[in-house]
């Protein structure tokens, strides 16, 4: 009887801290769930402004003049006769205007004019070009204000201290009216006056690209464009967010309602059957489990548990837990066995790594005798062992073959077929043959056995030292980077071949470069500019370029430094996915003497 009472007084507690539990996790609830709509309208609207604003930025980045576009207008902004709020073809004026500038240059393709194409115009014809092209931005602008429900959407150019800005152009509504008056559309050349909070989210966009703001029931976006003859040009952008976080905000209140509501219903039906099925047959099967933790005594536990007769999950629990003790001693001499197998599998892949890397040229000065070049290579792996790999050596003394490769695999896979590509590529390149050929043959060796059908992506040079001059094959690998002497580093987008392994009877192409005393060439795996930050966003070709070009003139092994560095403060705390190679290479010129 005492321990009846005992029970029920147990349950009465627990239904009464139950109830206040649910009452007072409603009430949190309701706060989070408020705090998340509110993030939630934030990101949802931060996404769309981002999104829009890269859409205007393509919009007007899709021609081809798009720089002498953006000058051409601020500089003559009240020259122009521009006809606002038409498609492609659909105005007979600016048909008209299409129709000239064909007659006058047959041929050119009025929507994809370059640069050169202008210049080669009369300054009439520059200024035909300049209001079509105006008035089929403003259709497509317009395009994107409706597609993202904006209220405002404009790009216009500002400088310090940013008190007033010069409209570009600005989207509008079907039928909305075009002037500098108030709600009025502005036209192409209108200056308006700008407000302390515009002009601060102005400043933060010219530091960080682009600013979001709160302003009460709007967000405002302003995000960083180009420089029109030394002055900022932005991206402006405004949403009213009132009705979205209206609907947030009711279905939260709906949601957390329901919720709490329903959980109560069903927690007080439970705790009153809890009495009678669970809390007695549970307290012995607890009292049981505390004996086994403080004796292991595996025969007792059995004994004990064999008495509970409850036909519920509770017998079936007494049932496990009797098996559970049977099977915990030889769980024991499991883990012991595989902890020990741990460390030697671990032992095995430390050691793996390390001839890995010893297979990789890894002193430097790589070639310290030879003053006509300097090099310097890294291999960062995904995993214990990767898959990419480089690789540099003499031909003979008159030739430097350089090579860069990623095979498609990770792991140990990845890390036996790179050894044998490797050693492959360097018999091939050892022969005197061509970049192309030792390409050719290369594959040809690995379609002859594979069949676990892998492939290696290898670009691969050869440097005759005398002369500078360097002949190169691409199988399917990343472009390779140059800077000329004194300049910066850029893409060269060289022809891709297939990748090695990938199909048999494949042929190269091979290009030749001219490298002058103090040129540079940097060549890298994926894993470089496919490296993610915890968003998801890589690294990309851009930020590469920028890294290469934070010292230019640097050493090979400060290039490559710089190039980490970069990607490190990029990725942060994500997790590494793939392998991490690179080499750089600067070429001084010939041996004097």
């Amino acid at each position: 009887m005492d321990r009846e009472k005992k029970n029920r007084g147990l349950l009465r507690q627990v239904m009464i801290l139950f109830i206040a539990a649910v009452l007072v996790t409603g009430g949190i609830v309701y706060a989070m769930q408020r705090i998340t709509s509110e993030r939630t309208v934030r990101r949802y609207m931060e996404y769309l402004s981002v999104r829009a604003s890269d859409e205007v930025i393509l919009a007007v980045q899709e021609y081809p003049a798009y720089r002498w576009l953006l000058r051409y207008w601020y500089e003559n902004a009240y020259d122009l006769d521009i006809e606002y709020d038409v498609g492609f073809g659909e105005s007979t004026e600016t048909l008209e205007k299409c129709r000239i500038l064909a007659e006058h240059y047959p041929g050119l393709q009025i929507r994809y004019v370059s640069t050169q194409d202008i210049v080669d115009m009369t300054p009439e014809d520059r200024k035909l070009y300049a209001e079509v092209a105006y008035s089929w931005l403003i259709t497509r602008i317009n395009e994107i204000k409706q597609a993202y429900g904006m209220d405002f959407l404009f790009c216009a150019v500002a400088d310090e201290p940013y008190d007033t800005q010069f409209f570009l152009f600005s989207a509008a509504d079907p039928g909305a009216t075009r002037g500098t008056e108030y709600e009025q559309v502005y036209t192409l050349g209108t200056v308006s006056a700008v407000g302390k909070s515009l002009q601060k989210a102005m400043r933060e966009a010219k530091l960080y690209e682009e600013h979001l703001a709160d302003a009460g029931k709007y967000m405002d976006c302003y995000k960083y464009f180009e420089v029109v003859d030394g002055h900022a040009l932005f991206i402006g952008i405004t949403y009213n967010q009132t009705g979205i976080k209206a609907d947030i905000m009711a279905r939260t209140i709906r949601g957390t309602a329901v919720a709490m509501l329903g959980q109560l219903i069903l927690s007080l039906a439970c705790l009153i059957l809890m009495d009678y099925v669970v809390l007695n047959p549970l307290s012995k099967v607890q009292q049981n489990i505390r004996l086994y933790e403080q004796t292991k005594d595996s025969a007792v536990i059995r004994e004990n548990l064999s008495k509970i007769r409850s036909r519920n999950e509770i017998g079936q629990l007494s049932e496990e837990m009797i098996n559970l003790t049977e099977e915990i001693d030889d769980h024991l001499d499991q883990i012991r066995r595989i902890t020990a197998e741990t460390e030697r599998i671990g032992v095995e892949l430390s050691l793996a790594s390390r001839i890995q890397n010893d297979a990789l040229p890894q002193k430097f000065p790589a070639f310290p005798d030879r003053t006509e070049f300097d090099l310097y290579a890294s291999m960062n792996p995904a995993r214990e062992v990767g898959g990419d790999f480089y690789d540099f050596f003499l031909v003979d003394d008159d030739h430097l073959c350089l090579v860069m490769a990623d095979v498609s695999g990770k792991g140990v896979p990845g890390a036996l077929f790179m050894m044998i590509s490797k050693t492959i590529i360097a018999n091939n390149a050892m022969q005197e043959n061509s970049a192309a050929e030792i390409l050719r043959q290369t594959n040809e060796t690995i379609c002859a056995n594979n069949r676990a059908e892998m492939f290696v992506t290898a670009w691969v040079g050869i440097l005759e030292i005398s002369t500078g001059r360097l002949t190169a094959a691409n199988a399917g690998h990343e472009y390779p980077v140059i800077r000329n002497t004194d300049g910066a580093f850029t893409l060269l987008k060289d022809r891709h071949g297939f990748v090695l392994g990938g199909m048999d009877g494949v042929n190269y192409t091979e290009y030749e470069i001219r490298l002058q005393p103090g040129a540079k060439l940097f060549i890298y795996t994926d894993g470089v500019t496919e490296a993610t930050d915890e968003h998801g966003n890589m690294f990309g070709t851009a930020r590469l370029l920028d890294a290469l070009n934070i010292d230019p003139q640097a050493d090979p092994m400060s290039i490559l430094r710089n190039v980490h560095d970069a990607v490190d403060l990029f990725v942060q705390d994500a997790e590494q996915f793939d392998d991490l190679t690179m080499l750089c290479m600067e070429y001084k010129g010939p041996a004097e003497g």
